[in-house]
């Protein structure tokens, strides 16, 4: 496990999850209602891109590590989110925060995962979408506001789930 991984593991397995002064938002979190700033995205398996070319278009963002077991879990309900909407009508994305793009990379191979994927090496992403616990997964809109944020595993395509994401980007799935 990585260093800062295993440090932000025994913080918040010791404090749980209350809010505590400093743990709660990330430097630079970018909140619920703001937009998100224009990055630069190393590509995983796949060409880098800038955060702004994504706009236009729902986007679906989801925080991960290699290391993460429930992050692992939810990563084949993406997948298949993601071929579900492989027409255009949203974006699904995935940012790895670990330190070695080798474990990243290697991964994504194994799970067959075919959506785009980027690292975060220097924790940019992972500090402005406030992935202060994995996996997060934040739903942002055409425009690069930021609608949700979901903490935890989840199958996100399960029509539970499908109906949320339709309530949030108003659209009809």
């Amino acid at each position: 496990m990585q260093r800062r991984s295993v440090l932000r593991a025994g913080v918040l397995a010791t404090l749980g999850t209350r809010l505590i002064p400093g743990l709660a938002n990330t430097p630079g979190e970018v909140e619920v209602g703001g937009v998100l700033r224009d990055v630069a995205m190393q590509g995983l398996l796949g060409p880098s891109r800038k955060l702004s070319s994504l706009r236009g278009k729902p986007l679906i963002i989801n925080v991960w590590a290699s290391w993460c077991g429930p992050c692992r879990e939810e990563m084949g309900s993406l997948e298949r989110l993601s071929r579900r909407f492989w027409d255009g009508e949203l974006n699904v994305i995935g940012i790895s925060t670990d330190d070695y793009r080798d474990r990243a990379e290697t991964y994504l191979r194994r799970a067959g995962i075919t959506f785009a994927n980027f690292i975060d090496q220097k924790l940019v992403l992972e500090n402005m979408l406030g992935a202060n616990r994995l996996p997060l997964t934040v739903l942002v809109d055409a425009q690069g506001r930021v609608l949700a944020k979901y903490f935890g595993a989840k199958a996100w395509d399960s029509a539970e789930s499908i109906a949320m994401i339709a309530r949030h980007f108003r659209i009809k799935l």
